[in-house]
């Protein structure tokens, strides 16, 4: 069995995109991005690409890829596209494979769904973990440990946590203990972002066994 791991945050613009991009390389991985909301600047799919520099063959193309920067829900409507929650379906993937979600946990997907459900239903057939990105700064305690409970409460398995931003070790601290979920790594603010730079921050900040399913 691929391992597989979903890539979800506790709020939008909190470094996702980058987390996934330095996983795929770490772990030789592929990548995909189901549902892209927002297409100003390029979609998430190329940027992980650029950043890696890895073959094309190794990232399989998005779902739905909506106009605006809104809620997946909102930028579908205003597309006048349906999202078919159903119909998305991991792809048959030789390998590991990086799956990034949009926005946080509960973004709406439809009127009748939210993106955690989506995960939830992938969880029928084998277990897709998710690896939680979370911010170092103030707030990220209420919001890591809410999504953690959004997460339980569906019985959706949590592989564990990937902190990104400033140094901030008791915030760090204070949600391992609370919610004894494994603290993978932190990931720092870096000066750029390439290949170099995150092989050189997962080498120094993270452990690759604590992603062997």
């Amino acid at each position: 069995m691929s391992q597989k791991f979903i890539i979800s945050g506790t709020d939008t613009g909190i470094g996702k995109t980058v987390v996934s991009a330095m996983l795929t390389l770490a772990l030789d991985a592929s990548y995909w991005k189901p549902i892209q909301s927002g297409i100003e600047g390029g979609v998430d799919t190329k940027t992980v690409q650029k950043i890696t520099r890895l073959p094309a063959e190794r990232f399989f193309e998005e779902e739905y890829v909506l106009t605006e920067p809104l809620s997946p829900h909102r930028s579908a409507e205003i597309d006048e596209v349906k999202i078919d929650v159903a119909g998305l379906n991991i792809p048959k993937c030789e390998g590991p494979l990086i799956i990034e979600g949009a926005g946080g946990l509960m973004v709406p997907l439809t009127r009748e769904n939210l993106l955690i459900n989506l995960f939830k239903s992938w969880q029928r057939d084998e277990s897709v973990p998710i690896i939680l990105v979370a911010r170092t700064g103030l707030g990220t305690i209420n919001h890591t440990l809410l999504s953690l409970e959004a997460l339980w409460s569906r019985k959706i398995p949590v592989h564990g946590i990937i902190f990104v931003g400033e140094e901030n070790p008791d915030n760090i601290r204070t949600i391992g203990e609370f919610s004894k979920i494994k603290i993978l790594g932190h990931l720092p603010k870096l000066d750029s972002i390439d290949v170099r730079s995150l092989t050189r921050a997962f080498e120094t900040q993270f452990n690759k066994g604590d992603f062997v399913q």
